[in-house]
Protein backbone atom coordinates (compact mmCIF):
# COMPACT_ATOMS: atom_id res chain seq x y z
CA UNK A 1 0.00 0.00 0.00
CA UNK A 2 2.74 2.53 0.84
CA UNK A 3 4.17 1.87 -2.76
CA UNK A 4 1.60 4.02 -4.26
CA UNK A 5 1.48 6.56 -1.46
CA UNK A 6 4.98 6.74 -2.27
CA UNK A 7 3.99 6.79 -6.08
CA UNK A 8 1.29 9.47 -5.53
CA UNK A 9 3.49 11.63 -3.43
CA UNK A 10 6.28 11.69 -6.28
CA UNK A 11 3.80 12.98 -8.67
CA UNK A 12 2.23 15.70 -6.01
CA UNK A 13 6.32 16.69 -6.02
CA UNK A 14 7.20 16.76 -9.16
CA UNK A 15 4.20 19.02 -9.91
CA UNK A 16 5.28 21.42 -7.19
CA UNK A 17 8.39 21.82 -8.86
CA UNK A 18 7.37 21.77 -12.56
CA UNK A 19 4.12 23.63 -12.41
CA UNK A 20 2.84 22.35 -14.99
CA UNK A 21 -0.07 24.66 -16.50
CA UNK A 22 -2.92 21.67 -17.38
CA UNK A 23 -2.03 19.74 -14.03
CA UNK A 24 -5.20 20.24 -11.23
CA UNK A 25 -2.46 19.73 -8.71
CA UNK A 26 -0.04 22.36 -9.94
CA UNK A 27 -3.07 24.73 -9.25
CA UNK A 28 -2.63 23.55 -5.78
CA UNK A 29 0.41 24.99 -5.34
CA UNK A 30 -0.75 28.28 -7.10
CA UNK A 31 0.68 31.05 -4.81
CA UNK A 32 -2.35 33.38 -5.27
CA UNK A 33 -4.64 30.30 -3.90
CA UNK A 34 -2.50 29.18 -1.55
CA UNK A 35 -2.72 26.90 1.40
CA UNK A 36 -6.09 28.05 1.26
CA UNK A 37 -7.53 26.16 -1.72
CA UNK A 38 -6.38 23.03 -0.04
CA UNK A 39 -7.64 23.70 3.36
CA UNK A 40 -10.92 24.04 1.74
CA UNK A 41 -11.07 21.35 -0.01
CA UNK A 42 -9.67 19.37 3.17
CA UNK A 43 -12.72 20.27 4.27
CA UNK A 44 -15.13 19.38 1.84
CA UNK A 45 -13.53 16.14 1.30
CA UNK A 46 -13.96 15.70 4.83
CA UNK A 47 -17.62 16.45 4.99
CA UNK A 48 -17.83 14.04 1.97
CA UNK A 49 -16.42 11.42 3.69
CA UNK A 50 -18.72 11.88 6.28
CA UNK A 51 -21.65 12.06 4.36
CA UNK A 52 -20.72 8.76 2.56
CA UNK A 53 -20.07 6.92 5.71
CA UNK A 54 -23.56 7.80 7.31
CA UNK A 55 -25.09 6.64 4.21
CA UNK A 56 -23.22 3.50 3.80
CA UNK A 57 -21.98 3.89 0.41
CA UNK A 58 -19.39 1.88 -0.08
CA UNK A 59 -17.95 2.78 -3.37
CA UNK A 60 -18.59 6.56 -2.69
CA UNK A 61 -17.06 6.26 0.67
CA UNK A 62 -13.85 4.90 -0.98
CA UNK A 63 -14.33 7.23 -3.69
CA UNK A 64 -14.26 10.49 -1.17
CA UNK A 65 -11.48 8.75 1.28
CA UNK A 66 -9.08 8.80 -1.36
CA UNK A 67 -9.60 12.58 -2.35
CA UNK A 68 -9.33 13.19 1.45
CA UNK A 69 -5.85 11.42 1.32
CA UNK A 70 -4.48 13.20 -1.74
CA UNK A 71 -5.64 16.58 -0.49
CA UNK A 72 -3.63 15.88 2.73
CA UNK A 73 -0.67 14.77 0.68
CA UNK A 74 -0.65 17.60 -1.49
CA UNK A 75 -0.86 19.86 1.95
CA UNK A 76 2.02 18.38 3.38
CA UNK A 77 4.04 19.03 0.06
CA UNK A 78 2.97 22.60 0.81
CA UNK A 79 4.98 22.18 4.39
CA UNK A 80 7.73 20.53 3.14
CA UNK A 81 6.93 17.57 4.68
CA UNK A 82 7.35 14.13 3.63
CA UNK A 83 5.85 11.07 3.38
CA UNK A 84 8.25 9.19 5.52
CA UNK A 85 7.03 12.13 8.31
CA UNK A 86 3.81 10.69 7.88
CA UNK A 87 4.38 7.59 7.91
CA UNK A 88 6.93 7.32 11.15
CA UNK A 89 3.90 8.99 12.91
CA UNK A 90 1.43 6.76 11.91
CA UNK A 91 4.04 4.39 13.32
CA UNK A 92 3.99 5.64 16.72
CA UNK A 93 0.42 5.24 16.89
CA UNK A 94 0.76 1.05 16.33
Amino acid sequence: MSDILEELFAVIEERKETLPESSYTASLFDHEKGQNAVLEKLGEETTEVVLAAKDGERDELAHESADLVYHLLVLLSMHDMSLEDLLAELETRR
